[in-house]
């Protein structure tokens, strides 16, 4: 088995593990990590303190590893350093309250995640060595996802109104037929590494302030970073089955002329104003899977019509990365295991259309549909759905926790 099997599943999902935004597994190939005596000595050397809690060098480039692998988006470096402090502040608060993860708990948790690449723990552990990434990277990133889930939940849970009426109204919104069409339009605020903050107070004080079409279209055309921004944000009618779940139910929450919450999404916030819906009440509920490729291109609009124009499918597509497989990938995934980002942008296509609106180092993201299979989904329960809710409410409070906790942290270099 290659690592390439995995196949980009969705990895960690919001409170599931850490709180955040989806990521993937991507087929990527490492070389096992061969480092000298006095390299190996550098490596366990303390990178930074947190709370006089060391973070290594070692743990960093491992880190670093275990994101390519899942094709977090960042920097690997950068996000690894980051991630690495909000593990030891998760830990730390962990710590305070007394709380601790039973093995059972762990084991669960290990075997949760990696069922999500449909394999399972002692297959995932080995393709993860496969690319030089150890066992204990994967044990403590899940351990401290874990952690914080527990932590949250001690804290907020008690403090979360859940009424029936919220499990009702997201009953409904679950059960509205999957094949209803909804006319909506976007804003979208870039959020580089370390300005993700800034990006969201942004997204919410546009979110309160601005009311009816013609005022999001303004700011659409002042703030937006998406090609749509010229025409103030406005996108063709879109069936609801080909945007992630949590974008639809937000879209489908809102009245005519109304501006949602921000809705995060690797590297941005979006916000979105609802102008109409076409209901089609006979239709089923379903799902949707997705194929796409992905390939890195310069970005050089020559080039990129170049490519648009020799490439009409997928295969054709994929031919453009001339054997460099760090290029392209092709993947196929559920509809609620696509990064938000991707999912929004596939939304927008039909099959052997490409966009070219994400970037990453420097070069353009051509994505290419190259399909979209519909797949009846089973009805969730009651309890399902409160869960849900629940989770939405927590993961809004446990950014907040975790920025409070990093506030007062001390954090310094030996």
């Amino acid at each position: 088995m290659r690592f390439s099997g995995l196949k980009r599943q969705a990895a960690a999902a919001a409170i599931g593990f850490v709180l955040a935004a989806p990521v993937v597994f991507a087929p990527v190939m490492f070389a096992p990590v061969m480092m000298g005596p006095a390299l190996a000595q550098d490596l366990f050397a303390p990178r930074l303190y947190i709370n006089d809690r060391a973070i290594t060098e070692y743990e960093v480039q491992q880190r670093a590893l275990f994101l390519q692998a899942l094709r977090a988006p960042g920097n690997p470096q950068d996000e690894a350093l980051k991630a690495l402090i909000e593990d030891r502040l998760r830990q730390t608060e962990a710590e305070r309250l007394d709380i601790t993860l039973t093995e059972k708990d762990l084991t669960d948790g290990l075997a949760e995640f990696a069922g999500r690449a449909n394999l399972t723990t002692e297959q995932f552990v080995a393709e993860l060595a496969k690319a030089g990434i150890a066992p204990e990277t994967f044990r403590d990133f899940v351990s401290a996802g874990l952690l914080w889930r527990q932590v949250v939940r001690a804290r907020f849970l008690g403090q979360v109104p859940i009424s029936e009426a919220d499990v009702d109204r997201a009953l409904e919104a679950t059960a509205r037929p999957k094949a209803l069409q909804v006319l909506a339009s976007e804003l979208v605020i870039p959020a580089p590494a370390g300005q993700e903050a800034a990006a969201m107070a942004q997204a919410q004080d546009l979110s309160d302030s601005l009311s009816g079409e013609a005022a999001f279209a303004a700011a659409a055309r002042q703030y937006s970073a998406a090609p749509t921004a010229g025409a103030g944000g406005k996108l063709d009618w879109l069936p609801l089955s080909n945007l992630p779940a949590a974008i639809g139910q937000k879209i489908l929450a809102l009245d005519a002329g109304e501006v949602s919450d921000p809705v995060s999404v690797p590297g941005a916030v979006v916000l979105f104003l609802l102008r109409d819906v076409a209901e089609d009440t006979a239709a089923e509920p379903i799902s949707v899977s997705v194929e796409w490729v992905e390939l890195l291109v310069p970005d050089d609009a020559a080039e990129i019509a170049r490519i648009r124009a020799a490439a009409d499918d997928c295969d054709m597509l994929q031919a453009e990365a001339g054997g460099q497989t760090d290029r392209v990938t092709l993947t196929r995934a559920g509809l609620g295991e696509v990064p938000g980002d991707v999912a929004l942008e596939l939304a927008k296509l039909d099959p052997n259309e490409t966009s070219v609106a994400l970037t990453r180092g420097g070069l353009r993201r051509m994505l290419m549909l190259c399909g979209r299979e519909a797949v009846q989904d089973p009805a969730p329960t009651r309890a399902q759905v409160r869960d849900q809710v629940i989770n939405q409410k927590l993961e809004g409070l446990a950014e907040g926790y975790l920025e409070e906790l990093r506030a007062a942290a001390i954090i310094r270099e030996p």
